[in-house]
């Protein structure tokens, strides 16, 4: 028996006919026509001496001999897509794939776009909000902005720490009179964000307490699984929110939040700038960096006059 392949574009009907089971839907994935993928597919078979799919009524199923085929061709199939756009990539310098978390996206990264877009409009920006680790190569993912500890999620790439972070309760200015000191505090509407949960040390409502000396438990009058949900609330005079600062920046200087207590809870976890090594001296890859680092330095700001303890001092 020969080894010589069919045409690869035989295959190429057969991975998407067998991914679907569905002649129709893999023509049209395809952007041809049925009758033309129906016709590739009988190519292949009679390349190969033995059918890959039963013709059942309105529906298809693979044969044994379809079977094995499927399981080489979906995965190769896969990873040339994959070696395509990474071979793209290499060349391409005018397009900006970048990935974030959805609260950092909406709070911190959207707001700015339009500024980054001005300074540099040869570059086509895009972006993807998602709490997922996308893969770089097989995503098409330039730039991502990770926040936790780091670690092995960064083996290998370039990785570079942009944004300390740290949190402060903040609230509506009208809501700020009623609670004028961290006491008073015990009986406000506290809003709890579960996006940090992961971390340890916690930087959470009762860590705070326990760095202000307050014996009291706090209690939760909302919990968010988004930190720009609770940011949102907390704007609009729902509560009180244990605000991230890279996150409410854009609240504080135009007035929807104030941040009224000098005491700040400080976090290991940070924001970090993480592409494939090498990737950070692409000029599209390093204009975005250089932006950030200038956008980010204005967050220094907020650090004046406070006064900050560590998550891990206080930790239980």
């Amino acid at each position: 028996m020969s080894d010589y392949l069919p045409p690869l574009t035989a295959l190429r009907a057969f991975d998407a006919a067998a991914r679907h089971m569905s002649f129709a839907k893999a023509a049209e994935e395809l952007n041809v026509t049925p009758a033309a993928l129906s016709f590739q597919i009988k190519s292949l078979e009679e390349h190969l001496g033995e059918p890959v799919f039963h013709r059942l009524n309105r529906a298809v199923e693979l044969t044994e001999a379809g079977r094995v085929l499927a399981a080489g061709t979906g995965p190769s199939f896969a990873g040339l897509i994959a070696a395509w756009r990474a071979t793209r990539r290499v060349s391409d310098d005018t397009t900006l794939s970048v990935t974030a978390g959805p609260a950092f996206t909406a709070k911190w990264l959207a707001p700015r776009l339009f500024d980054f877009a001005q300074k540099h409009p040869e570059i086509e920006f895009r972006f993807s909000a998602t709490l997922r680790i996308l893969d770089f190569d097989r995503d098409d993912v330039d730039v991502a902005i990770r926040f936790g500890m780091g670690g092995r999620d960064d083996d290998g790439l370039f990785s570079k720490r942009i944004i300390a972070d740290w949190v402060t309760p903040m609230m509506h200015p009208a809501l700020a009179e009623q609670y004028p000191t961290p006491e008073s505090l015990v009986g406000a509407p506290l809003l709890d964000q579960l996006d940090t949960k992961f971390l340890r040390p916690a930087i959470d409502w009762p860590a705070w307490f326990r760095a202000a000396g307050l014996e009291q438990t706090p209690e939760i009058a909302a919990s968010f699984n988004q930190a720009d949900h609770a940011i949102d609330a907390a704007a609009s005079g729902g509560g009180v929110v244990l605000g991230r600062i890279p996150l409410t920046a854009k609240d504080l200087s135009e007035g929807r939040l104030v941040a009224p207590f000098p005491l700040g809870l400080t976090t290991e976890a940070h924001y970090r700038f993480v592409c494939p090594m090498g990737a950070e001296t692409k000029p599209q890859v390093a204009a975005f960096l250089e932006w950030m680092d200038g956008e980010v330095a204005s967050l220094d700001e907020y650090r004046k006059g406070r006064e900050f303890v560590a998550a891990a001092d206080v930790a239980r």
